[in-house]
């Protein structure tokens, strides 16, 4: 059998699963967001191959780490401003207004989920759509917080 024939042969045993079943759960990563112009984080040209992430302990120890941090995070809020859901995220949005799945479980921070329509989001590395300070948990939008560090 031929690789088409093997992918529609999945698409359609996809269907039978979700036919039999009450509801689903979507699991999604970097990959339905690249289509919106986001790159991934792992794969070659992706953001690790650029930078080197700042984990959590440097950026509270070093001065340097959080600079560096909010470096990164301001390139990465101008491509994230100009993202736009795709067919992907619309997809899932009507399969949940549907009643087909009941949630998105997703790795992005990207929020073009939300965006696209869905209700029932889990993030699991958070969200860029709000900025929290780790001292006083106050939450700002954004671009607030961009504009301050320009």
């Amino acid at each position: 059998m031929c690789y088409h024939g093997r992918i529609m042969d999945d698409i359609e045993r996809l269907a039978e699963m979700l036919d039999g079943a009450r509801a689903g759960v979507a699991f999604t990563g970097a990959g339905i967001s690249t289509e919106s112009g986001i790159a991934d984080f792992r794969s070659p040209g992706g953001v690790w191959s650029r930078t080197t992430p700042v984990y959590y302990d440097d950026f509270v120890r070093s001065r340097a780490e959080r600079v560096r941090y909010w470096q990164m995070r301001r390139e990465m809020h101008a491509e994230f401003a100009d993202a736009k859901p795709n067919d992907g995220h619309y997809a899932l949005a009507k399969l949940e207004q549907a009643g087909r799945i009941c949630a998105v479980v997703t790795q992005n921070i990207d929020g073009l989920h939300q965006e696209a329509g869905s209700r029932r989001v889990v993030e699991l590395h958070g969200t860029n759509r709000i900025i929290a300070c780790i001292r006083c948990h106050k939450e700002w939008p954004p671009d607030e917080i961009i504009a301050r560090i320009e």
